[in-house]
């Protein structure tokens, strides 16, 4: 029972949907993730496709939305540039009937409402060669030490979280999260994984001793190699730092910049403003295409990536700001960085606060493009622009296989009557 709804377990199943496929991950139900692995890929796309649209007419109003037919993942396993496992003290038994006693200890994922037990994982199929590997020897290493895993609960054990990043360029980042400063012990593990995998350039350790697990806030200290991964779009090169945010299908973000950058139609005369501009991604990838670019995001690190990468690509007609975007986009700033012509947004799934839209309205840019990774939640604020703004393109893109995730692209032009001049 939840506060507003109930939830049920299918406790048999009289006939099988003509849809269902075999999944081909051992971990299948288990963990949260990849849950429509046992839909047939096609199958998947159509109801991702019909989930933007009932968002777009149930929750936004729009009437009968021209949406473009999704567009599928190039690759449908192993696309993620990132992963990240937990150690625990209290994993998940999916065989409980042996009498012995099983060793607890895991590696892997959380399972679903379990924010203490997690999926020891034996090969996952969502990030490429050598992820499985590395997260194998981990464990092995770790066992063997001795040390406890990390208990959730009573935030104790020693060892708590493996990051495994990796680029298009072959780069590749390990971060080895441990709960105290016992070097001899953290030291000996990286030097035995650095000996097994000469691949990895980045090799990193956090020692993060609060009660969860985000390192956002913690020193992260290079052990060994280079504090970064480079990733390449077209003719740019991007650094990514070990919190950097960075899509994580990297094929699939390069079809959808593209998509916005063409769709906007840019003729090099505009000030574009890309808000919630992570590490200044798309604000560099567009910036060829207009006469300046002023990105906005809220993480201060992020910015100082987006003015390095900015800077390594030679790129001079970008300026990025932190702070907190609600306060930050105001008529005062459009006074000093000049008003906006084009605006990008990127929102987190929550979608846009009040006050950015109606700062977003009352400048009144020529053209829109919002990015979301929640349709429900764009939907509902693209209503708030439907009088002054029509939308010329809806894209959903697929950007997770086997999860019922989708990302969806919107393109929005101001409407003649609201032009400036236009009374």
């Amino acid at each position: 029972k939840k506060k507003n709804f109930m939830e049920g377990m299918a406790v048999k199943f009289h006939e099988y949907s003509s849809k269902r496929v075999e999944p081909f991950c051992e971990h299948y139900g288990l963990w949260g993730g990849c849950r429509w692995q046992n839909m047939n890929y096609g199958d998947q796309l159509f109801y991702k496709q019909k989930q933007v649209t009932e968002a777009f007419e149930r929750i936004g109003k729009f009437q009968f939305p021209s949406i473009q037919p999704i567009k599928a993942s190039p690759q449908e396993r192993f696309y993620r540039n990132k992963l990240e496992y937990t150690f625990s003290n209290r994993r998940w038994l999916e065989n409980t009937g042996t009498e012995e006693f099983p060793d607890m200890r895991g590696l892997g994922f959380h399972l679903p409402a379990l924010y203490d037990r997690v999926v020891d994982i034996r090969k996952c199929h969502l990030q490429p060669d050598p992820s499985n590997a590395i997260r194998d020897k981990a464990r092995e290493l770790a066992v063997s030490s001795g040390l406890d895993f990390y208990d959730a609960r009573k935030n104790t054990g020693f060892f708590r979280n493996l990051l495994v990043r990796n680029s298009n360029t072959g780069d590749v980042m390990v971060i080895l999260v441990v709960n105290e400063n016992r070097e001899e012990v953290f030291a000996g593990m990286l030097d035995e994984l650095i000996l097994s995998f000469p691949e990895v350039s980045s090799w990193m350790y956090v020692i993060n001793s609060k009660v969860n697990d985000s390192i956002a806030d913690q020193e992260i200290i290079l052990y060994k190699g280079k504090g970064y991964l480079e990733e390449t779009m077209e003719n740019l090169t991007f650094r990514i730092g070990p919190v950097s945010f960075f899509q994580v299908n990297t094929l699939q973000s390069l079809e959808m910049y593209r998509m916005t950058r063409d769709s906007l139609q840019l003729n090099g005369e505009e000030i574009l403003y890309d808000l919630y501009t992570g590490t200044g991604t798309i604000a560099n990838f567009v910036a060829g295409k207009v006469n300046k670019v002023v990105g906005l995001e809220n993480i201060e690190s992020a910015v100082e990536d987006a003015i390095l990468n900015s800077r390594l690509n030679g790129i001079g007609n970008t300026r990025f700001i932190s702070g907190d975007i609600a306060r930050t986009l105001t008529p005062e700033l459009f006074d000093i960085e000049g008003w906006p012509d084009v605006v990008i947004t990127d929102p987190p799934r929550a979608g846009m606060h009040e006050k950015v839209i109606n700062q977003i309205l009352s400048a009144s840019p020529r053209k829109i493009a919002y990015i979301s990774c929640n349709p429900a939640t764009q939907a509902r604020d693209l209503a708030f622009f439907s009088d002054k703004y029509k939308i010329e393109l809806v894209q959903p893109f697929d950007m997770f296989p086997h999860t019922q995730h989708v990302e969806n692209l919107v393109i929005m032009n101001l409407k003649p009557a609201n032009s400036p001049g236009a009374n």
